[in-house]
């Protein structure tokens, strides 16, 4: 009886502290890696950018490749002129939540 009732007190012993170390790194973000939320806010974030450049007449929206990361949305891809790539992060910009832009837009033809 004292052998399952020492078993019983360590099995919830480990449960607890288990129950702890979910709860402190659980669904938290760090500074590599996003938490849940931000995961989803990103995402929503990303979308919304991708469809103000289909709506938008001068970004080719096919050329340009979107991601974010806690707010920063990186822009990459090829595009014919410089107005496009300047307009793309210029449209970028102005969807909410964004809080920067890293425009890594290259022109095509452009050797840097």
């Amino acid at each position: 009886m004292k052998s399952s009732l020492r078993s019983l007190v360590t099995l919830a012993a480990l449960a607890a502290g288990f129950a702890l170390i979910q709860t402190q790194t659980g669904c938290a973000g760090t500074a590599t890696r996003e938490s849940t939320g931000e995961y989803l806010d990103d995402a929503t974030i990303t979308t919304k950018v991708k469809a103000a450049f289909i709506k938008d007449p001068l970004v080719k929206a096919i050329d340009v490749k979107v991601e974010t990361f806690k707010g920063v949305v990186q822009l990459s891809g090829f595009v014919d002129r410089g107005e496009q790539k300047d307009r793309a992060q210029q449209v970028a910009a102005g969807i909410r939540g964004v809080l920067s832009v890293k425009n890594n837009i290259t022109l095509k033809g452009s050797t840097s």
